[in-house]
Order: structure tokens, then sequence, then C-alpha cells
């Protein structure tokens, strides 16, 4: 892709308003196309474009929801900016098989945090399961977002998912953490910044600071960061938090996708008694 039309495209998704981590997305989608078959995109075919699509599912063996957003990328480049409405490309459907999240105990959570290198990283991580942040929110966190003021203690999440910002919950135990990382670290811009202070930390070196204590911790349960907001969600539940409440800690746009969260952990099931049993316990 010539650096004319990538210039003219980022602009068409600045004016629609889309967030950094969709634009890259979306950029990322059609600069993939482009060097698959060496040709400038808007020069390619429907059947072209179809058959890349083709190519990561099959030969790939992309992911779902990997393939769904170079779909929705290649979808806004031919027919929202060039305005090609005879486009016509498609994946399957989502497959109907959908596993629950892989849940971790609260002293896996904590040995896993323990088990990070320096202040940094157990900072972030804890960060991120105190408050139930996803990755793409945490790395974009400024010092300005932590209220600390003792009748607020909140988090600001400016321009989550859905372009929406809200506010979520920040326990006395992540303040401790975070007011020893700032004396150590003194972060100005961004409150994790990557190896230039200019830039947020990258979403990748984020995952990668999550799975090198993973290891360390000897833990085999929780693929990928995202595991600690699962955790966030489940632990708030056993809690007793209400699920309205933790909808709008976790930004769901939709109940249906907070109320995943109701299902019990192993650890949980175990411990659960007939009625008849606990009525018999109270006889004896």
């Amino acid at each position: 892709m010539s650096s004319e039309l990538r210039t003219n495209f980022t602009n068409h998704l600045t004016v629609l308003r889309k967030a950094p981590k969709t634009k890259d997305a979306y950029l990322r989608a059609v600069s993939g196309l482009s060097a698959y078959y060496r040709c400038s995109p808007d020069r390619l075919s429907n059947d072209q474009v179809q058959e890349y699509l083709r190519y990561l599912i099959e030969d790939r063996k992309l992911s779902w929801s990997s393939c769904n957003v170079v779909l929705s990328g290649l979808v806004c480049f031919y027919r929202g900016f060039l305005k090609w409405n005879e486009t016509r490309i498609s994946i399957p459907p989502r497959p109907r098989l959908k596993q629950l999240p892989t849940i971790m105990s609260v002293a896996e959570v904590r040995r896993l945090i323990d088990a990070a290198p320096n202040l940094k990283h157990q900072t972030l991580l804890k960060t991120v399961y105190c408050a139930g942040l996803r990755v793409s929110e945490v790395v974009r966190l400024m010092p300005h977002h932590i209220e600390s003021d003792p009748s607020r203690m909140l988090i600001r999440i400016e321009q989550g998912k859905g372009q929406k910002d809200r506010y979520t919950v920040l326990t006395s135990d992540c303040l401790e953490s975070l007011r020893q990382y700032w004396l150590a670290y003194r972060p100005k811009q961004w409150l994790f910044p990557g190896a230039k202070p200019s830039r947020p930390l990258s979403i990748s070196a984020a995952q990668r600071f999550y799975e090198a204590a993973k290891k360390k911790a000897g833990l085999t349960r929780g693929r990928g960061i995202h595991t600690l907001r699962h955790c966030f969600a489940t632990h708030q539940l056993h809690q007793g938090t209400d699920i309205f409440v933790l909808q709008r800690l976790l930004g769901h746009s939709d109940i249906k996708t907070t109320i995943k969260y109701l299902h019990l952990t192993p650890e949980r099931i175990t411990a659960i008694k007939s009625p008849l049993e606990q009525q018999g316990e109270r006889h004896g």
C-alpha cells in the first residue's frame, strides 16, 4: 500500500473516530492483503480479497475473532473508504461452541503477581486484576486517571471499548502499589510508558509481562492477560457484588456479557452441599 493511500485511509478512520487500537488493526488488515498479493489493494478484485480471507482461515488457521477483525478492516476500506458498493466479502459465522473463561483462584492470582520480576510488572498486573481492566485500557492509563481521594478511590477509563468513558474501582491495596511504583519510576505522560517515554507500553509487552510471571509462578491455568479481568469479575460476584454494578465496572454494553461470569469455579462447586445434607447437620 502506497504511503499516500495509507495516509488517506488513516485520515478516513480518524474522521470516523475509530479508537487507536481499531485504526491499527484496520491498517494491518489492508497492509497484510497488499503484501500477500504484492499489489496495491485498490487494484484487487472482489475474488482476490475473498481468496485472501480463505487463506487466513484455512492455511494460516487464524481464529474466528482475528479473521473477523481483518474482515471488518477490509469492509471499511473497500465500502467505506473506496466506496466500492459491489464489494461482497465474508467469512463463515462464528462457531456456536463457546468455552467459559478459565479462572484462577485468588491465591493463584497473588502468586502470579508476586512472581513478576520488578515493581513495574507487578503493579501493572495488579492494576489489571484489582480494577478489572482490559489490557488496551491499562496501557493507556495516565497518572491523572488515578483518583485517590479517600472519598472517591476510582480509576477513570477514557475511551475504552466502544469509545466510552467510565469509572472503575481503586482498591487500597492497588493504590499502595501504584504509589510505590510512582515514587520509584516517576512516570509522566503515561502511567506505564514503553521503551520511549512518549509512547505507552505496547499491548504485546503487557502480554509478555503476564506470560513470564505465569511461567515463573508455575501456573497452568489462564490464557493471556485478559484472564485477570475474568478473575476480577468472577471473584467480585463470589463476594456478592451486584451484577449490574459489575456490568458498569467492566464497561459492558450488554448485561448478557456480564452474566457469563455467573458460572462457578470448581472450588465453589465442591463446596456445595445438598439441602438434605444441610438439614441433617442442623438436626444432628
